[in-house]
C-alpha cells in the first residue's frame, strides 16, 4: 500500500514526516475522510469545499488546488487498486522551530491515505447499536470553532474512552448550555411523532457531508425536518435516533443510556433512499466520469 504525502507515493511502511511536523506538535491542521464506492469517491465536492473551509479558518494554505487534489486521491486509489475504500486527507502546518507561530512554518504537508474499507457488519446495521451521553463537554464553539474539522481530535477521544468503558458503540457530548450537539465521529438525529430532529448547527456541530444528505433526502421523501436545540430528555424520549457519518453511512441506534427505541420506520425509508442515491451516482460516475 502507497501513501501519497507531498507529490510522492510512498510505501506506508516509510511513509513518514518530521517529529517537527506542527500536526504532530500541536495538532495544527486539518483533514476530511471520505469513502469510495465501487472506485467513486462520494460527495467528493462537498468534501473539498469542507477542507478548504477548515483551512481557511486556520489560515493555512492547501498547497494545490481543488482540481489537482482530485487528480491525487483517484490517482492514489487506483495505485493501490483500491475500489471500496477508506480515503482521509490531512493537510498540517508543516515543520518549523519550537514556538506556536504559525508563521514559522512556509511548507504544509499533504497527506493523503487510501486502504480497503472494512464494512460495518450488517448485524450492527440490523440490531442497532448503543450509546451514551457523555459526561464530556463539547468544545466551547466561541473557543473552538466546530466548522473546523481539525487534527485536534482530544475533546472528542476524550468522550470516545468514556464510551469504550461503558461498552458503547459512540458517545453523544453536550454543549455548555446542555444541548445535545453530536458523536465522536458521528451527526446524530432523532425522530418525534414522524418528525426528523437534528442539533442546529448553532448548537455547535461540525456539519457532516452525510447529515447535509439525509437532509437533503429527507426534503424530497417531504419528511418535515427541524434543526434545533435539543435536550437530552427530549432525546431519551424520541420514537427513533440514528447517527450518520461517511463510513456509517445511517446507523440506527436501539439504546441510548437506559431509554430504548423500536421503532425504525422514518430511519428505514431514509436508509434505503440513502442507498438507492449512493447507486445512482455510482451509475452517472461509470457513464460521465463525475459524481
Amino acid at each position: 500500500m502507497k501513501v501519497f504525502i507531498n507529490d510522492k507515493l510512498i510505501p506506508s511502511s516509510k511513509a513518514s514526516v518530521s517529529v517537527f511536523d506542527r500536526g504532530i506538535l500541536y495538532g495544527d491542521g486539518v483533514f476530511e475522510t471520505m469513502r469510495s464506492y465501487d472506485g467513486m469517491v462520494f460527495r467528493l465536492s462537498a468534501h473539498l469545499k469542507r477542507l478548504k473551509r477548515s483551512s481557511s479558518l486556520i489560515s493555512l494554505k492547501i498547497p494545490c488546488g481543488t482540481r489537482r487534489l482530485q487528480e491525487i486521491i483517484y490517482g492514489t486509489l487506483e495505485v493501490n487498486r483500491l475500489r471500496d475504500a477508506y480515503i482521509r486527507v490531512s493537510v498540517t502546518r508543516g515543520e518549523g522551530p519550537p514556538g506556536i507561530d504559525p508563521s514559522l512554518c512556509s511548507s504544509p504537508n499533504l497527506i493523503v491515505i487510501t486502504r480497503q474499507l472494512t464494512p460495518i457488519p450488517d448485524s450492527k446495521y440490523g440490531k442497532g447499536i448503543r450509546i451514551i451521553i457523555s459526561g464530556v463537554r463539547k468544545n466551547l464553539k466561541e473557543a473552538v470553532d466546530p466548522r473546523i474539522k481539525s487534527l485536534n481530535f482530544l475533546n472528542n477521544i476524550l468522550a470516545k474512552v468514556e464510551a469504550v468503558k461503558a461498552h458503547a458503540f459512540e458517545a453523544v457530548m453536550l454543549n455548555d448550555r446542555g444541548y445535545v450537539t453530536e458523536g465522536t465521529v458521528s451527526n446524530i438525529f432523532m425522530v418525534k411523532k414522524g418528525i426528523l430532529i437534528t442539533p442546529s448547527v448553532d448548537s455547535g456541530i461540525l456539519d457532516g457531508i452525510t447529515r447535509q444528505t439525509v437532509i437533503g433526502i429527507a426534503a424530497g421523501k417531504r419528511i418535515r425536518t427541524i434543526e434545533k436545540n435539543i435536550t437530552p430528555e427530549e432525546l431519551l424520549q424520541a420514537d427513533e435516533v440514528f447517527l450518520t457519518n461517511t463510513i456509517l453511512e445511517i446507523m440506527p441506534v436501539r439504546q441510548a443510556n437506559r431509554s430504548k427505541f423500536n421503532s425504525r420506520e422514518i430511519t428505514g425509508i431514509l436508509m434505503d433512499t440513502f442507498h438507492k442515491a449512493v447507486h445512482r451516482e455510482i451509475r452517472k460516475f461509470k457513464k460521465t466520469g463525475s459524481a
